[in-house]
């Protein structure tokens, strides 16, 4: 039995995500990396370096922020310390990546550099 023949361009796989409340942002969001990421809780497998185009929106802001990304974190199903599944995105570094950044960064001023435990770290 043989396979379909793969198309030569893959398209990425779209997230969404929908984040609520300053708190629920600070524990997703990964200011260390190069230009900014998000932890996405998803039970879908990805692996590192998949493309991924995400839709983020932050709190009251209707806005659905587009952007593209790339997986450079996974938290397995059974991950020690029954952390959340899911995937870390690093933005791109698009003038899109940049803003959703700096959006990012203007909301969770103050609480950058806390203690506090996030999904990833």
């Amino acid at each position: 039995m043989s396979e379909a023949p793969r198309t030569a361009a893959v398209r990425p796989s779209v997230l969404s995500l929908n984040i609520n409340s300053k708190s629920a942002l600070y524990a997703a969001y990964m200011p260390y990396l190069a230009n900014g990421g998000i932890f996405v809780p998803t039970p879908k497998t990805y692996a590192l370096g998949d493309e991924v185009f995400m839709l983020l929106q932050l709190m009251d802001d209707p806005t659905k922020h587009p952007v593209a990304a790339k997986v450079v974190w996974v938290t397995p199903n059974g991950a020690q310390g029954a952390k959340t599944v899911g995937v870390g995105l690093q933005f791109s570094g698009d003038d899109a990546g940049k803003a959703l950044r700096g959006r990012i960064e203007t909301i969770l001023a103050g609480l950058l550099g806390s203690s506090r435990p996030t999904h990833t770290l």
